[in-house]
């Protein structure tokens, strides 16, 4: 994670509960995240660095209380990692560019591809644009 300690002005500007999600790996309380019903078009962007990792082309409603994305914008954008806790394996989703924890990918999601990226709205932010453009 030291490459998101760059930045210390944008810690500063953390909430605690960004915080405790994006660094102490925590979550939000299911159905109470402010990109979950969210139906604008745009970008959502890593709320510690600005790296921009979901459309919201691929965004779909999972039902499960967390934002639900089919793919990142580029696989690059984001990293998975083996996750051992709570007695359970888990893929973790962090940030590519900072590492800040973002929620979990699991296979179950609608087709094409299959996959349920669940992320925590505290960890996002949201750009809203006209069109894909700057993806």
């Amino acid at each position: 994670m030291e490459k998101a300690y760059k930045s210390e002005e944008k810690l500063k500007n953390l909430t605690l509960e960004q915080y405790e999600v994006c660094f102490l790996k925590g979550t939000e309380a299911p159905f109470t995240g402010k990109h979950l019903y969210n139906k604008e078009k745009g970008i959502y962007k890593c709320v510690v660095c600005g790296n921009k990792l979901f459309s919201s082309e691929d965004k779909f409603d999972s039902g499960t209380g967390w934002p639900s994305f089919t793919k990142p914008i580029k696989e690059k954008n984001v990293k998975l990692q083996d996750d051992l806790s709570h007695g359970m394996h888990r893929m973790e989703v962090v940030c590519g560019k900072c590492n800040a924890h973002l929620g979990h990918v699991f296979n179950d999601g609608p087709k094409p591809t299959g996959k349920r990226y669940c992320i925590n709205s505290v960890a996002l932010d949201f750009e809203e644009s006209e069109n894909r453009a700057g993806i």
